[in-house]
């Protein structure tokens, strides 16, 4: 029963990030073009960091037997910064690349009129490549964030199915699910969501097109936290089927929409032995 990660900030993590990771069970990623903490000035800047997300990371991933993939976008929050309007401009080149295998994260970070021209070229441009979007909800007035980020998707024609809502929480989950999009879920150490709210949230509204992300970064976050979910759900009587869903169907079945998503035959999920089943198990027992 192996895990992915749907949304993880690698390039902000170490090789024993990567090594933990491993041990925990976790074996493919999809990093998201983000922002990077320090605000980029030119949209020069953006194309050696997408260079990285689709050359050198997949290639430090595969050192330590995780397979990973990535979203590329110009992000909400420098969305708002005139000098890299042009950065969407320059998304094409990467859009056709094999190891991308959606648009994100796009979407809304202070619900600016700069956000909204971003965040509407960006789902134009998931549709022309025929690629999933990954769209990041903000962290302030998230409830109304979320009603508008859900109008800008019906508007844009794309399929609510090819489309995840990230960062969500109890009081915007189910006006996701409604519309027919997937539901992100970030567990974070202190904030966004926490294993046992994540419980909670599964119980009430079932697996069906949910996603769990540790969405760790440079940031407080712990790339194990899909780890966690999964002992917590199963300390909470889920059976593994459902753990598998969750951590690794789902995701599986969303990235897929991109025809791009490569998982060698040892990542397949009924050809891997999930490195702490037996943990898993151990966990569930004690409960």
């Amino acid at each position: 029963m192996p895990i992915f990660d749907p949304h993880i900030h690698m390039t902000s993590r170490t090789t024993r990030d990567y090594e933990e990771m491993f041990h925990a069970g976790v074996r493919a990623v999809v990093e998201p073009a983000f922002w990077l903490g320090q605000p980029r000035t030119s949209p020069g800047s953006f194309i050696d960091y997408f260079d990285g997300l689709i050359g050198w990371e997949p290639f430090r991933a595969s050192q330590f037997g995780i397979t990973h993939h990535c979203t590329i976008a110009l992000n909400p929050k420098e969305a708002n910064d005139p000098r890299l309007a042009e950065v969407i401009d320059l998304l094409p080149r990467y859009l056709v690349k094999d190891q991308v295998v959606a648009v994100g994260e796009i979407g809304y970070d202070a619900m600016t009129p700069e956000e909204d021209l971003a965040f509407s070229r960006q789902l134009a441009l998931a549709i022309e490549y025929g690629l999933p979007a990954l769209v990041h909800t903000p962290h302030r007035d998230k409830a109304a964030g979320t009603r508008r980020t859900l109008d800008v998707v019906k508007e844009s024609g794309i399929a609510p199915e090819r489309v995840t809502v990230d960062h969500l929480n109890e009081l915007t989950v189910r006006m996701v699910l409604e519309s027919g999009c997937w539901a992100g879920f970030s567990v974070y150490p202190d904030t966004k969501m926490d294993e046992d709210r994540m419980v909670a949230i599964l119980k009430e509204y079932g697996t069906e097109r949910v996603l769990v992300n540790s969405a760790a970064d440079w940031g407080r976050s712990d790339p194990l936290k899909t780890r966690k979910v999964g002992d917590a759900m199963l300390a909470a009587g889920f059976t593994e089927d459902d753990v598998q869903t969750v951590l690794w169907h789902n995701p599986r079945a969303f990235y897929a929409q991109s025809g791009r998503l490569d998982l060698p035959g040892g990542h397949d999920a009924d050809a891997v032995e999930y490195a702490g089943n037996s943990v898993l198990r151990g966990v569930a027992k004690e409960a």
